[in-house]
């Protein structure tokens, strides 16, 4: 039976082998987009928040929960985010299974002064050129959907494109890959993206694996200011937040009880 991964992963498949664009130009464009605008320094902001760095995401639907905010204004909304406390924007891009678009990126990435993740599941060179193209600040490579040296191509092409490349694992063993394709900054999913059951205690099992050097950011099943706590005591500095704030009635309000939480020294 096809699961959800299954069913996101080989759409975006065929469509990347329908994109009858030459990689090599649209990769020159994209370096010279790099060239020539100066992106948001993702890693510093994480790095540089008083408290838990909270990314916000902008997310109108999912294949599991259905309609979250599909009428949200992703610039209103960016900007109640930032006036949280926020120190990053995800912003989902894909059309099909989340109800994103390249707009609301733009949109939001406008109206705020945040570095911003294009959230999608890319699956080549050409999405990652496309994230630059689009004005993002990073791109997300799940592990899951790439085998090993896709992932540490991409990772490099992040990094030619001044992208940072936030790597997303599910288990040790991915954890491990991500390491070895040169991730520095590594979000554990704690939601299977098969099922889209969540597991709250995923992040805290695999903390103690992460070099000092690494980045390290939780994501999914985050609800609220004690998951904030506990995930901070195992040693994340860093939270990836989608459903509980982009649902919540007061989505600034909802960020600054998660951006309130002490980070260990």
């Amino acid at each position: 039976m096809a699961t959800y991964l299954d069913e996101i992963v080989a759409a975006h498949r065929e469509a990347d082998r329908d994109d009858a664009r030459p990689l090599g130009p649209l990769l020159q464009r994209a370096e010279e987009h790099a060239a020539s605008h100066v992106g948001r320094d993702v890693v510093g902001a994480l790095r540089g928040a008083p408290g838990v760095a909270v990314i916000a995401e902008i997310k109108r639907r999912s294949p599991s929960r259905g309609d979250l905010a599909p009428d949200l204004d992703p610039a209103s909304l960016a900007r109640q985010y930032e006036a949280g406390g926020a120190a990053c924007l995800s912003v989902l891009t894909d059309a099909r299974f989340f109800g994103g678009s390249p707009a609301d990126l733009r949109a939001a990435r406008a109206a705020v002064g945040l570095p911003v993740l294009r959230k999608d599941f890319t699956v080549g060179p050409r999405d990652v050129c496309d994230a630059r193209l689009m004005g993002a600040d990073a791109v997300l490579l799940i592990a899951a959907v790439l085998e090993d040296r896709l992932l540490a191509d991409l990772v490099a092409l992040a990094g030619r494109l001044d992208l940072a490349a936030l790597v997303e694992v599910h288990d040790a063993a991915e954890l491990g890959r991500a390491l070895a394709a040169g991730a520095t900054l590594v979000g554990v999913n704690q939601r299977d993206l098969r099922t889209f059951a969540v597991d709250r205690d995923l992040a805290a099992r695999l903390a103690p694996s992460f070099p000092p050097d690494v980045v390290a950011v939780a994501e999914s099943g985050i609800r609220d200011a004690a998951d904030a706590a506990r995930l901070a005591a195992a040693g994340y500095r860093a939270l990836l937040v989608g459903e509980s704030v982009v649902t919540s009635a007061d989505p600034r309000g909802a960020v600054a009880a998660l951006a309130a939480t002490t980070v260990a020294a």
